[in-house]
């Protein structure tokens, strides 16, 4: 059963074989490793996607992370099956091909960010296309930049949104967590930017 681990561990060398030495030896089977972000702090966090046994929990493996030293396992959870962790640039070229269709993007970034759903929304249309688990209506926000948004009459999804342009955004919703971290905020900007570029070139 596939698992998503998020974990905040030292940005030095050997930090990384420790993590996954102990997820090793508490019976996890590491599939994927991502680097999510490096920290000013001298710090780093990194997604891995991990293999359990069928029915076991992951409970150890957490324990096993978070008894290393300066190691703290900041998410987990179950990954859906086939899952994979697809990285910018996988996407990038996948938009190239597509010449830059936004609805192709829209697809992408569920897997690209691990979030449960992605929409485009349109200033006076409202939402225009969505991945199968995205609301039905979601309001347009005006932003310039890319951002966290909140929801107060939904606790337990986190939401984030970047500007494809003046008249439409894109909102990305991830359920329980984990939060997300500045340079996703970053990346999901950079990618819409991508697309935007790609589409009038």
């Amino acid at each position: 059963m596939p698992f998503l681990l998020r974990v905040l561990l030292p940005d030095v060398p050997g930090s990384l074989g420790r993590v996954a030495t102990a997820i090793g030896m508490a019976g996890g089977d590491i599939e994927a490793i991502e680097i999510v972000e490096k920290r000013s702090d001298g710090t780093a966090v990194d997604d891995v996607l991990l293999e359990l046994e069928q029915g076991m929990m992951p409970d150890s493996v957490v324990s096993a992370c978070n008894a290393l030293d300066d190691v703290e396992v900041l998410f987990v959870s179950r990954y859906p099956a086939g899952g994979n962790l697809m990285m910018d640039l996988e996407a990038v070229e996948e938009l190239t091909t597509a010449s830059g269709d936004f609805d192709k993007l829209i697809d992408l970034l569920p897997a690209t960010f691990r979030v449960d759903w992605a929409a485009r929304v349109h200033r006076a249309k409202g939402v225009v296309y969505g991945t199968s688990a995205a609301p039905d209506e979601l309001d347009f926000v005006e932003i310039e930049a890319p951002l966290r948004l909140e929801a107060p009459e939904d606790e337990v999804t986190l939401f984030a949104a970047a500007r494809l342009d003046g008249n439409e955004i894109v909102i990305v919703g991830r359920r329980g967590g984990p939060e997300f971290a500045e340079s996703e905020i970053a990346r999901l900007g950079h990618l819409c930017g991508l697309a935007v570029t790609i589409a009038t070139a």
